[in-house]
């Protein structure tokens, strides 16, 4: 039975620092969970891996299609059990890092067989959100799918939209079609960490000085590059990725940059309560804490150790 390895936490929780440095030692290649690093252009705002780190250490699903595209939880399935099975090939273990919960339960769990998107439909509810608010819609949704309501945010319009879209397209749940399903790693051994800091205030004063350095490494130029595409607007996908949907409002004018500032921290600091939520839900995690002195060199340590006794 194959193994594959996951380290997933809360955005800013350092999950990269810590697989960049388990890959240096062992034979692991680095899997992105992230759907912010799909995307070409997506660099400063997403926190993505330099090409220099890359081009040492493999990474893959990143820089794979353009923020145009419609990146699906469907397509990453596909598309990570294929570099799965390549590393695999090769003598290696895969090494999944990455927050997107989305897309980690679709792997650990399976994806139900959900309909294709409908321009028309999502249309039609952004705009009745636009008259009621996104608070009505997910109501709505509570009394159509109590489950999938519990686990979504009534500040997430993404998922409260493709939760109603699939619920008006195949008149079940998507909390039961969600259920009746396998996982496409159900042959493999998966081990699985959370990485987060014990203290909630720890993590929010990192990602408030992340959000920072971001605006000064040349944040809000990137995403002034990217609005300049005639081709791309505020609806896509990737410009609803957290910090970039504040920067393209404020450079369409809504507020100003410390507006923009706030929100986009605010927002990071949501993703993260967010993920923690999941992640306590997912009994599979075994929880690291990375403000515990030596934790990353014996998390390091034990899993080379097991590598080795592997014969790997």
């Amino acid at each position: 039975m194959a193994t594959v390895f996951v380290l997933t936490g809360p955005t800013g929780a350092g999950k990269s620092e810590w697989a960049e440095r388990l890959a240096k030692e062992a034979p692991v290649e680095i899997v992105s969970v992230d759907s912010a690093l799909v995307y070409r252009g997506l660099d400063i705002g997403s926190a993505k891996p330099d090409r220099a780190l890359r081009e040492r250490i493999p990474h893959h699903l990143i820089d794979i299609c353009d923020p145009t595209d419609n990146y699906s939880a469907g397509r990453f399935v596909a598309d990570a059990t294929s570099v799965i099975d390549a590393i695999h090939g090769r003598g290696k273990v895969p090494l999944l890092v990455g927050g997107t919960m989305l897309y980690l339960r679709a792997l650990l769990h399976g994806l139900a067989p959900l309909p294709e998107a409908s321009p028309q439909m999502r249309q039609e509810i952004d705009d009745r959100a636009a008259r009621e608010g996104w608070s009505a819609l997910h109501a709505e949704l509570a009394r159509l799918d109590p489950e999938a309501a519990g686990r979504i945010s009534c500040r997430d319009p993404q998922r409260i939209q493709r939760a109603l879209e699939v619920c008006y397209m195949t008149g079940q749940p998507i909390s039961q079609l969600q259920r009746d399903t396998v996982s496409p790693l159900a042959q493999h051994q998966v081990r699985a960490w959370a990485l987060a800091p014990a203290d909630r205030a720890v993590l929010h004063q990192r990602l408030e000085l992340r959000f920072h350095s971001m605006l000064a490494a040349g944040f809000l130029g990137e995403v002034q590059l990217l609005r300049q595409r005639p081709d791309l607007s505020a609806r896509h996908s990737s410009m609803r990725a957290v910090g970039y949907r504040q920067l393209w409002a404020h450079l369409d004018g809504e507020y100003d940059l410390a507006e923009a500032t706030r929100r986009g921290i605010f927002a990071t600091r949501q993703l993260a309560k967010r993920q923690l939520t999941w992640m306590r839900s997912e009994q599979s995690l075994n929880w690291l804490d990375p403000d515990i002195p030596q934790s990353r060199a014996s998390w390091i340590r034990d899993l080379s150790h097991e590598l080795r006794e592997l014969g790997l």
